[in-house]
């Protein structure tokens, strides 16, 4: 009976690495091969994980604990996750700024927890599509199409600082419906000052190996902190890691498939947010920038296509993770839901922004 429970608790959290692992399985049957792995595939996940490390090292040290208390204090605190975030995501990526943001709102003592992380993850696509290297598909169009920084920034404008003033309202109303926090305040950790330190600057090293600032090399320096000083540190979703490995490979697989029959199309927008739902929107852009040179309209596609499905962008696997190994297993389906639909009313808002004031051809 209890090997049964650990099986069905098992699937319950891991159906998504599953899932990628199965479809990994057939279509590199369909296609006869197996996915390749290379540096550019493997340095992202090499990062992340040193990212992690540095994170789990900042939450032992209760540093995140006591910033959550600091923003708790006062009104508008939606309204000032949002603005951190958005900040946050412009100059650290979307990948950090949700590592470190989404473990703070989870550490909030709120009975709206959950609609906060879900505000904070939208917010971060939002932030992260105003600058080049914000996002992968970001960098990819930027170096891509050779475009100027100054015209990425002006044609992505609008959809970023759009989004925002949505966020900004939506976090303006979800601060009117706060009624004080979710039961007796615990009592305060005392910060440790040296591995707050410690653990902070390993993750400004791994933000500028991030940023490429440092070659990727020297993330290392957080992994062999962890094995060789504190191996608390070490207890990350490893899970996650496994799932985007799969999940990479799958996605090339299926770019592979779509590639033998995919034609020109004038609804560049369209096909790139709506392909982003299924294969994400990374793979998305490495495949249509073979046949479009609309950079305008693929740049808005595939950040808009970042919200949606959990498929849409790697962040929303990072935001969905992070989640479930906070919380209880019965608030997972509710938060699956809801994460799903909000981020489908951020698609359609992005759409509608797109045929409102974007570069329509």
């Amino acid at each position: 009976m209890n090997a049964r429970r650990l099986l069905l608790d098992f699937v319950a959290r891991e159906w998504l690495l599953m899932a990628s692992a199965a479809g990994l399985a057939m279509t590199s049957l369909y296609l006869q091969r197996l996915p390749a792995y290379g540096r550019q595939e493997l340095t992202p996940i090499f990062l992340l994980l040193a990212l992690f490390i540095a994170v789990r090292g900042i939450e032992s040290s209760g540093a995140l604990f006591r910033l959550g208390r600091i923003l708790e204090r006062g009104r508008y605190l939606p309204f000032k996750l949002v603005v951190i975030t958005f900040l946050l995501s412009m100059v650290v990526t979307i990948d950090v700024s949700l590592v470190t943001m989404i473990p703070l709102v989870l550490s909030l003592r709120t009975r709206l927890r959950d609609p906060l992380v879900i505000l904070v993850a939208l917010t971060a696509h939002a932030g992260a599509a105003l600058t080049p290297f914000g996002t992968p598909q970001n960098l990819f169009v930027f170096s891509f199409y050779g475009i100027a920084p100054g015209e990425f920034v002006r044609v992505i404008a609008p959809f970023s600082l759009g989004m925002l003033a949505l966020f900004l309202i939506a976090a303006l109303f979800l601060d009117r419906l706060r009624d004080g926090p979710a039961g007796e305040s615990p009592a305060s950790p005392a910060v440790d000052t040296r591995i707050a330190v410690v653990y902070g600057g390993l993750l400004l090293l791994v933000v500028l190996c991030v940023l490429r600032i440092l070659p990727a090399w020297v993330a290392l320096a957080a992994v062999l902190h962890g094995l060789l000083r504190d191996r608390y540190s070490l207890r990350i979703d490893y899970g996650l890691l496994a799932t985007f490995i799969l999940f990479i490979g799958l996605a090339d697989n299926v770019r592979g498939i779509v590639a033998q029959d995919l034609e020109h199309t004038g609804h560049v927008f369209v096909l790139s947010a709506l392909l982003s739902q299924f294969i994400s929107n990374v793979p998305t852009t490495l495949l249509l920038t073979k046949f479009t040179g609309e950079w305008e309209a693929l740049l808005w596609g595939v950040n808009v296509g970042g919200f949606g499905s959990l498929m849409g962008a790697l962040a929303n696997l990072i935001t969905y993770r992070l989640y479930l190994n906070h919380a209880n297993g019965d608030d997972v389906r509710a938060f699956t839901i809801r994460f799903v639909l909000f981020g489908y009313a951020a698609f359609f808002a992005g759409a509608a922004l797109y045929l409102a004031i974007g570069p329509v051809a």
